[in-house]
């Protein structure tokens, strides 16, 4: 199995975490984005990352991937089979990340192409998902259960990026929990692994 991915990419990052946890052997290709392998433009004629070509099927989208890891092996329940509700739950928050959040984080990260505004007020617009997130966090170490779920691996390449733009803000911010979510996440042995060179 091949999976074309861009090391930085936040999709291909998510559907690293999840191949790798699931314990999938795959060769990864790491894609340069301004010359794409001929490979991967066969599979698929877009040429985004992630692409995982697994011998019988191409799968072009990051949550696709992370849904065909899991059905492969799910030692801790990220699908939240033993919790329907939750498992709705996190179908839902992936849909407003990807949506909203994504939409805002590319406003804030480059501000600059977006003079209409400051940096600051971009920043703003995302706190309220911030706030959702913390408060999801008030009781328990992930955002949906006592173990991580598809909802904490799928949203925590974005929260890194968004991080990254004002480290320096997002350290002294009134989100206490979800600092402490996203960095128990950027240590663990998982992420480091599938962020290795």
């Amino acid at each position: 199995m091949i999976l074309y991915s861009f090391r930085r990419c936040p999709w291909a990052m998510r559907a690293r975490l999840a191949l790798r946890y699931a314990g999938c052997e795959v060769e990864v290709c790491e894609v340069a984005l301004k010359n794409k392998p001929a490979e991967l433009l066969a599979l698929s004629p877009k040429g985004t990352v992630p692409v995982l070509d697994t011998g019988s099927q191409v799968l072009e989208e990051s949550l696709d991937i992370m849904r065909w890891a899991l059905a492969q092996n799910d030692p801790q329940d990220w699908q939240l089979r033993a919790n329907p509700a939750a498992a709705q739950q996190a179908h839902a928050l992936i849909a407003r990340n990807d949506s909203t959040f994504k939409a805002q984080v590319n406003l804030y990260k480059y501000a600059e192409r977006y003079p209409q505004h400051p940096r600051a007020y971009y920043r703003q617009q995302a706190e309220a998902w911030l706030a959702e997130l913390e408060g999801l966090l008030e009781s328990r170490p992930y955002l949906l259960a006592d173990q991580p779920s598809i909802a904490d691996a799928a949203l925590l390449p974005l929260m890194r990026q968004f991080a990254g733009v004002e480290p320096q803000w997002f350290a002294e911010a009134a989100y206490p929990r979800l600092r402490s979510w996203l960095e128990g996440w950027l240590a663990s042995d998982l992420f480091r692994s599938i962020m290795a060179r």
